[in-house]
């Protein structure tokens, strides 16, 4: 090894470290957020289907009630369904 490797790579290690924690750190957090932030985004949009697939559930729920159900009399049900209010 060269006598002069010694001391270069002796002044390299906190020249790296120093040039890691200013440039290096900073665009990890920044990463790191931005990923959050997409993280939450997601989280929101999945909460919104879920809300709209619930209230379609429910909906076919109240179809296959009337298509099932024989003994009711199907256009009394569907007008007692309009009186409600919509389910989405």
């Amino acid at each position: 090894m060269s006598p002069i490797l010694i001391p270069i790579l002796a002044l390299m290690i906190p020249i790296v470290a120093i040039v890691g924690k200013t440039f290096v750190k900073p665009w990890l957090d920044h990463r790191e957020r931005a990923l959050e932030l997409e993280a939450n985004k997601l989280a929101e949009k999945a909460a919104q289907y879920a809300a709209q697939t619930e209230r379609l559930e429910q909906r076919v729920r109240v179809l296959e009630r009337i298509v099932t159900d024989r003994g009711l009399d199907l256009s009394d049900e569907i007008e007692r369904l309009r009186d409600q209010p919509p389910l989405n």
